[in-house]
């Protein structure tokens, strides 16, 4: 009996020094090492004070500011502790009427015609409620009014575009898209902030 014991013993230490100790600290020396803003959280200073993270959405709305996708995460969206979709299904009317009123907002606020299509992250939470990144299709239909708002060209507000848009995975997994905290920071950065 007692020799049985003294497997069970050495089996579970042997476990509990590689499950508890070993691979942790493994993975934390690989996290910090090879991918060190992202194990810290992606966070962004202002100085010394950290204002955003690239991994979160924010609800910018301000006209010379590019606007995220709709959030569905905690009571009034953007929650980053209340990360969830909405879970409503493509029958649901709640979800029709919600994206009809987005689409009338998305196309007022960029002043588009009643015929023209609205991308479909505009208009439709993702499953997180915190997606940071949007198309460049959204991107690109809102340089207008972020252009007009900032009193620059809108080519220049293309070329900003295209400096943020990140390529899919590997070349192939994912398509093309841009983080929206980012391209906001670089909108500050080359035209300056907007004093109110």
């Amino acid at each position: 009996m007692f020799k049985e014991l003294e497997k069970s013993v050495i089996v579970f230490s042997g476990l509990a020094l590689i499950c508890g100790l070993a691979y942790p600290f493994t993975m934390y020396a690989i996290g910090e090492s090879a991918f060190a803003p992202e194990a810290k959280g992606s966070l962004v200073y202002e100085g010394k004070t950290p204002i955003a993270s690239t991994l979160i959405a924010q609800n910018f709305t301000q006209r010379y500011y590019f606007h995220p996708r709709p959030s569905a995460a905690g009571t009034d969206g953007y929650d980053g502790a209340s990360s969830s979709g909405s879970n409503l299904g493509y029958t649901s009317q709640k979800l029709h009427d919600a994206v009809k009123e987005r689409v009338e907002v998305y196309r007022s606020e960029n002043n588009l015609s009643n015929t023209q299509k609205v991308p479909m992250d505009a208009v439709t939470t993702s499953a997180s409620g915190l997606d940071p990144h949007i198309t460049v299709a959204n991107a690109t239909i809102q340089a207008k009014r972020i252009a007009a708002a900032r009193g620059v060209e809108e080519s220049k507000m293309i070329e900003v575009i295209h400096k943020n848009i990140q390529k899919p995975y590997w070349g192939i997994i994912g398509e093309e898209k841009i983080n929206v905290t980012t391209l906001n920071l670089t909108l500050d950065r080359e035209f300056g902030k907007v004093k109110i």
